[in-house]
Parts: structure tokens; C-alpha cells; sequence
């Protein structure tokens, strides 16, 4: 079964940026789409991004984190990362990444996972 790590979390002040990584083990990845998932305290687990499988041609993006956000893949260091810029107080949550399905008519906010199996994630903080 496929083993996902989160890392690249930290604290960080509004607009700011941050680069989160998910990174695979146990398994090769590029046969895997790949979403990014995040969860507030007291809110439930919401979808923020997807990639498709392969060479991630497809990406999708929750309305609230569109324009700011770019999930990308490199197969080859069996990674996938979420470059999340112009960062708000809003966006701070825990945040995981977990193979799910993605197309363009994916509804991200409300994505699921395919295994459900979660990381530890890692956490994002947003504050001045």
C-alpha cells in the first residue's frame, strides 16, 4: 500500500509563502493521483488540491486557494509538493496528502481518499 509523508510545514506571516512536501514510500508514486487535504481545528478534513497520475497534467484546486496555491509532482524523487503563496490566517490547519481521484470535474473541497490511511501531516500556521 502506498505510504505518504508530509513535511514543510511551519509558522509563517500572512502572504507569506511555504512549500509542502509528500513524499512516498514503500511504493512507486507516478501511478497514483495525489491530492492535498487540510483540517482546522473543530472544522472537518477538506480537499485543497489534486494531481493526476503520471506526468500531472491534470491539477485542480478548491475555490478558496485558487491563484495562490500550485501542486506539482516529480515522480522521479517520488514526491509531490504544494507551493502555497499569499498565505491568510485562514489557511492555517494541519495539512495531509493522500491518494485520491482527480480530474478536471473533480469537486475538491469535498474529495475523498482512496486508501483511507493517514500521515501524521504537517502543520501550517498563519499568524503575524
Amino acid at each position: 500500500q502506498l505510504q505518504l509523508v508530509e513535511s514543510g510545514g511551519g509558522l509563517v506571516q500572512p502572504g507569506g509563502s511555504l512549500r509542502l512536501s509528500c513524499a512516498a514510500s514503500g511504493s512507486i508514486l507516478d501511478g497514483y493521483p495525489i491530492g492535498w487535504f487540510r483540517q482546522a481545528p473543530g472544522k472537518e478534513r477538506e480537499g485543497v488540491s489534486c494531481i493526476s497520475s503520471s506526468s500531472g497534467e491534470i491539477t485542480n484546486y478548491a475555490d478558496s486557494v485558487k491563484g495562490r496555491f500550485t501542486i506539482s509532482r516529480d515522480n522521479a524523487k517520488r514526491t509531490v509538493y504544494l507551493q502555497m503563496n499569499s498565505l491568510k490566517p485562514e489557511d492555517t490547519a494541519v495539512y495531509y496528502c493522500a491518494a485520491t481521484l482527480c480530474s478536471g470535474k473533480t469537486r475538491v473541497a469535498t474529495m475523498g481518499a482512496i486508501f483511507d490511511s493517514w500521515g501524521q501531516g504537517t502543520q501550517v500556521t498563519v499568524s503575524s
